[in-house]
């Protein structure tokens, strides 16, 4: 089953907010400093990431125009407004759940494992990358949900669609790349998804607030940029 990996990935996230819940009793200074101590991780996997890329000018473009297309079309407020929607129709407190659901959304969606699981489940239908971030997003889950929020929660929905629709795609996709092309793109998804993991942590940190939903077309801007560059390349060795 295609599916089968991003559903269990799905089940850890909403077990591990439901367990959150039950732990909110937990002080604010514990919460405050484990928030700080995931932060911190959350910056260190980024640039672990980040560092894998192997043109670091093709990161750069990615970024910057993937921003600007993420600013036009607003990426960052629809999941606010989402967020504020699911505020109204469960009566939480202004912001709380908007928030919640916001950077859970990000973390859990933006990274290489979201990627690279969701194709390995639909090219090879081996899931042991998204069962292992299942068990990661469901212990942070228990931790988001005590500090953020049951907002936490509602970012398994768009975990499903995101995963899921990328692991449909992944069955249809060795009929347009090789597999040294569909590898190539993995490595420089990596390194955007690296850097935007990085604004995560920063903002986990609440050193700034950057708008890292909007960053979010540089990763598809990371991955049709590398057959573009093998073109180009190609085409001026010639």
């Amino acid at each position: 089953m295609v599916l089968l990996g991003t559903l269990a990935n799905v089940a850890a996230i909403i077990v591990g907010a439901l367990a959150g819940k039950v732990l909110s009793g937990i002080p604010e200074g514990i919460k405050k400093t484990v928030m700080h101590g995931l932060g911190l991780a959350v910056i260190i996997l980024g640039l672990k990431m980040s560092f894998e890329s192997k043109n670091f000018l093709l990161m750069i473009i990615s970024l910057v125009v993937g921003t600007i297309l993420g600013e036009l079309i607003q990426i960052e407020d629809r999941l606010n407004q989402v967020g504020k929607w699911l505020e109204k129709k469960l009566g939480g407190k202004e912001g709380g759940i908007a928030n919640g659901f916001v950077t859970a959304t990000l973390v859990y969606c933006v990274g290489a494992m979201a990627v690279l699981g969701s194709l390995d489940s639909g090219l090879r239908g081996n899931h042991d990358v998204l069962y292992t971030k299942s068990l990661l997003d469901g212990f942070s889950a228990v931790i988001f949900t005590s500090t953020l929020g049951i907002g936490v929660l509602f970012s398994a929905i768009p975990v499903l669609l995101y995963q899921g629709s990328i692991a449909l795609l992944a069955t249809q996709i060795n009929q347009f790349a090789g597999e040294d092309l569909i590898s190539a793109m993995l490595v420089e998804l990596t390194g955007v998804g690296g850097l935007l993991i990085i604004a995560i942590g920063i903002n986990v940190l609440g050193l700034l607030k950057i708008r890292v939903a909007n960053m979010l077309p540089s990763l598809f801007i990371a991955a049709i940029g590398v057959p573009v560059v093998t073109w180009l390349t190609k085409l001026l060795g010639a």
